[in-house]
């Protein structure tokens, strides 16, 4: 018994040690820094390591070739080492404010910066964050201005054979009680994503709070579906636990989520105070989620009234065999029949998609549809999101 009681004790001093480093001792080191000339200042405590990078979108892009063709990724700059096994990297430039996510690799390994504890989850790959403060980046960060309410809620999907999650947000002094309706848009995330990536990558919530008291955006509702309709919710919270996430996920892009859309209008006009009309909605989405969207734009052309393709993934899927997909022209000149407020379509110019979007555009030209178009610089990335989220909801509902 003394033995064990001996085990027990010294497990809990090793315990309690380890929580009071987590209270007190926390990094030596400061990363990022930004500096008072504007450029950012990183450092990675290595003693033992070779070569040590930082890899992020705050540096100039760089060509790499993989089995599906020639991409954009972030660049690489070295950092030198100091004193104390301290690594070190300033920039010799002044990066524009915005939102930048970052990595280190040590010796070949990828890892987080962990002196930095803002890091974001994108599908399976984890980065750390930072914003430089100034012009648009100021829509990204909490402002002292009235704040909306993020909900996760849960929903019967009949479509899908059980309960689901998607996330809401209701604008500052919303009242379910109350008489006012709010119109509603809805936000779709890309492949391998799900109902948290516009709230924690796409800082959504932090974008609308930001517009609606500047006021450049009417007060709405902002529903972020899962388009993943094998899944219940976001991986680590639901009841498969904590399963890696993928984007090798099972009716993505095959017509299901297209399908089941109506139930999640449904759902939110049954639970909410919006206005449940065509002028009172509005959809868009990013990657798989532009295709998600032009999809439901055009088979329920009654639907919604504005319509958003962030980097959309023309092209991909429409070969399949689903009554989603089928008899595009037709449904394309119905759609525009019915004089819809807005199509709004961003894409970068180095986005692997460029081409497919500037094919559609085309396509509509030669129609005479018309459309907006934001052309940003860089590729797939979640900067050129974050711009068209506030570019676009400002039109919305005038």
């Amino acid at each position: 018994m003394k033995k064990i009681a001996t085990l027990f004790a010294a497990a809990f001093v090793g315990v309690s040690a380890f929580a009071q480093q987590a209270l007190w001792g926390g990094p030596q080191v400061e990363s990022p820094v930004l500096n008072a000339d504007g450029t950012v200042t990183f450092r990675y405590l290595a003693p033992k390591a070779v070569k040590v990078t930082v890899s992020g979108d705050f540096l100039p892009t760089r060509k790499i070739q993989t089995p599906y063709g020639e991409f954009d990724a972030p660049g690489v700059a070295e950092l030198k080492e100091g004193q104390n096994g301290v690594w070190e990297y300033t920039t010799d430039f002044k990066p524009a404010p915005e939102m930048y996510s970052y990595t280190f690799n040590v010796d070949g390994l990828n890892l987080i910066d962990n002196n930095n504890i803002w890091v974001n989850r994108d599908i399976a790959s984890m980065t750390s964050t930072f914003i430089v403060p100034g012009g648009r980046a100021d829509l990204y960060t909490v402002q002292d201005v009235p704040h909306g309410t993020v909900s996760k809620v849960w929903y019967d999907s009949q479509a899908a054979g059980f309960r689901r999650r998607m996330s809401v947000y209701t604008p500052a002094g919303y009242n379910p009680c109350g008489k006012t309706r709010y119109p509603v848009l809805y936000v779709l995330h890309g492949i391998g994503g799900d109902e948290n990536a516009w709230l924690e990558l796409g800082r959504a919530a932090q974008i609308m709070d930001n517009l609606i008291a500047q006021g450049k955006a009417k007060p709405m509702i902002v529903v972020f579906t899962n388009g993943n309709i094998s899944q219940e919710a976001a991986p680590g919270e639901n009841s498969t636990g904590y399963t890696r996430p993928t984007t090798q996920l099972p009716k993505t892009m095959e017509g299901s989520f297209e399908a089941s859309f109506p139930e999640i209008v449904k759902f939110i006009d049954s639970n909410y105070k919006t206005i449940a009309r065509k002028q009172g909605r509005a959809i868009c989405g990013l990657s798989m989620g532009g295709f998600h969207t032009l999809y439901i734009s055009l088979n329920y052309p009654d639907m919604f009234n504005y319509s958003g393709m962030f980097s959309a993934a023309i092209g991909v899927s429409e070969q399949q065999m689903c009554p989603m997909y089928d008899n595009f022209d037709a449904k394309l000149a119905e759609y525009f029949s019915k004089k819809p407020a807005l199509l709004w379509i961003g894409c970068g110019n180095t986005d692997f998609l460029y081409k497919s979007n500037i094919d559609f555009m085309e396509k509509m030209n030669r129609a005479g549809y018309p459309y907006t178009y934001r052309e940003s610089e860089g590729g797939h990335i979640w900067r050129n999101w974050r711009i068209y989220l506030s570019e676009f909801v400002p039109l919305l509902f005038k």
